[in-house]
């Protein structure tokens, strides 16, 4: 049986699958060249190196982050990217600290941003204006997939709270004791956060577009 030509995009797509499993610091040629089934040094053919390895693991996230729609709204085209990039980042959370660290950005990178800036500018922001507004989304997005991704609970938070209230003189915390009380009373989803608070950021930047455009 002859054994199908290896490609750039196995590579990496081996390299993911490593990273997936194990975490970020499982990727290493050996690693993935035994993923694939060869030896280290054939991987030499499809990247350079593991930085470009990794660079091409930034590409491939970005690359599965839906961009705004050529006729979104600036409101509707961030709240797109963000709901993606938040989906996208939460089923491989390695990449949390690996897309902002990277260097040498790929055309899947630069056409992300560039899309999203796109719009922010066809939608009648100024310039300085739209890179902040890049800037708070992207930072609401990536942290609050950090805190979800390392809560001590599951989506559902009703026995972690039990726990804590039982464990804690919650008579000296009143206010944490209330916020309990609600949670266990109504259900509480941590996910369900994220639209709430990114309504937020949203609603800020309205704010600073109306007073820029005045």
């Amino acid at each position: 049986m002859v054994r199908a030509r290896l490609t750039r995009d196995d590579v990496v797509d081996a390299a993911v699958a490593v990273a997936d499993e194990g975490g970020l610091t499982k990727v290493s040629m050996r690693n993935v060249g035994r993923a694939l089934g060869v030896e280290a040094m054939s991987l030499y053919h499809h990247v350079s190196d593991k930085s470009a390895l990794l660079d091409a693991m930034v590409d491939w996230i970005f690359r599965r982050i839906e961009l705004p729609a050529a006729d979104d709204g600036w409101r509707e085209g961030l709240r797109r990217t963000a709901e993606s990039a938040g989906r996208v980042l939460a089923a491989h959370p390695w990449a949390l600290g690996l897309v902002e660290s990277r260097r040498t950005p790929g055309t899947a990178v630069l056409r992300h941003h560039d899309a999203v800036l796109g719009c922010l500018r066809r939608n009648g922001f100024p310039v300085m204006l739209a890179s902040h507004a890049f800037s708070a989304v992207d930072s609401y997005v990536y942290g609050f997939v950090l805190t979800e991704t390392n809560l001590p609970f599951n989506d559902g938070a009703e026995e972690y709270v039990g726990e804590f209230t039982e464990a804690l003189p919650m008579n000296d915390y009143p206010h944490l004791a209330e916020l309990a009380r609600t949670i266990m009373a109504d259900g509480f989803r941590y996910s369900d956060e994220f639209a709430y608070g990114l309504d937020l950021v949203l609603d800020s930047l309205a704010v600073r577009l109306a007073a820029a455009t005045d």
